[in-house]
């Protein structure tokens, strides 16, 4: 199709990329964002080779750059008293780099053309012909982008026989603290690993993720219950926690979406977290969201009708993805592990830092390995 005009339910990162992508090849978009004001929650995220090479092909690249800071944690693993399980060697493999979440989000939003995106505006109706009702009048629109989170409402509507996000047993403490020159690491713990990535403008991402019987457990300090579980482990990971302000510390629980048989219905198609939220251990998360932008707007550029787009769209994502979301839950069970903790330790000892920084058994699957579709010749 030449051109058309889609609607994007959801303005984070990944329906900003939608909208980028989609302006790339020559399609307007509305793009319907409940919130009051555009912004992104969260804290730190890392993002690796193929999720720069799709916003290089957004043509925000350069930017996205000059926005994050090179972080060698997953090559640096050491042990909760300090001592160096493996150090990251440049040879290994590329740096990840690593955001604010915010720094994100900015950087595809300016990218966005003026006038696009509408706040205030919840979507109340989705119909696989592409109508959107939402708090402000219905639009109909040649193509539906579904880009609105794990608990996708459009999801639940177009898709009712799919099965709810599940729990994966994990629970996760989040912050920023304004820490500058902190290097990256992760620290493999009994039943739990802390995660620390630098950031711009003198700060440090951290994670504490464990092992959880049931979700939804809270506390009435956050702060001081994330503090208290890792006061004995080296530093600087008490003082990371200690520098951060209580109020800024988010408590998650770790859930994924299982695999859905299609990411299509009519001219609705999901994207992101609304098609295969997954667990973050991988790092794929919103790397998944910006390939599927990329993808989704190669296709509606060179295939003739929207419908045989969405039929490629799904053909190329959804194989990929889901992949991507089984491995990245086996990291996940492992990287908490208490059974079988010592041998985990002893085989990383023994295992080539890039090999392990690469999930110690890349295959076809490995999700660095993805080269983009070209939005613009």
């Amino acid at each position: 199709m030449s051109t058309g005009h889609a609607v994007i339910v959801g303005a984070g990162i990944g329906g900003l990329a939608a909208a980028v992508a989609l302006h790339r090849i020559g399609w307007s978009a509305t793009v319907l964002e409940r919130a009051g004001e555009l912004g992104e929650i969260g804290a730190g995220m890392s993002q690796a080779p193929n999720a720069l090479a799709a916003l290089d092909e957004l043509g925000v690249g350069e930017r996205a750059r000059e926005a994050a800071v090179p972080s060698r944690a997953t090559g640096n693993l050491r042990t909760p008293d300090g001592r160096f399980l493996q150090r990251a060697r440049a040879a290994d493999t590329p740096a990840l780099l690593a955001f604010h979440r915010a720094d994100l989000h900015r950087v595809l939003l300016d990218a966005v053309p003026p006038g696009w995106v509408r706040t205030g505006a919840e979507v109340t109706g989705v119909r696989a012909d592409g109508t959107v009702t939402f708090t402000g009048g219905e639009l109909r629109a040649d193509l539906v982008v579904a880009a609105d989170g794990i608990g996708s409402a459009t999801r639940r509507v177009l898709w009712p026989d799919a099965p709810a996000p599940r729990f994966l047993g994990r629970t996760a403490w989040l912050g920023v603290a304004p820490v500058a020159d902190q290097p990256g690491s992760v620290t493999l713990g009994l039943g739990g690993y802390f995660l620390i990535h630098p950031l711009s403008r003198g700060r440090a991402y951290w994670a504490y993720v464990t092992t959880c019987d049931d979700p939804g457990i809270r506390f009435e300090d956050e702060h001081a219950e994330v503090a208290r579980r890792v006061r004995e482990w080296h530093d600087p990971i008490p003082a990371l926690i200690a520098a951060t302000p209580p109020h800024a510390v988010i408590h998650i629980d770790i859930r994924e979406l299982p695999p859905l048989h299609s990411f299509v219905v009519g001219r609705v198609a999901l994207l992101g977290d609304a098609a295969h939220a997954m667990s973050p251990d991988r790092g794929q998360g919103a790397g998944q969201s910006l390939e599927d932008a990329v993808v989704l707007a190669a296709a509606l550029a060179q295939e003739p009708t929207v419908e045989s787009a969405l039929r490629r769209y799904d053909t190329e994502r959804r194989p990929r993805s889901q992949a991507i979301a089984r491995s990245a839950a086996v990291d996940g069970r492992v990287n908490t592990t208490r059974r079988f903790h010592r041998p985990l330790t002893a085989m990383i000892r023994l295992t080539p830092a890039g090999l392990w920084s690469r999930s110690i058994a890349p295959d076809a699957n490995d999700a660095w390995r993805w080269r983009p579709p070209r939005l613009m010749r």
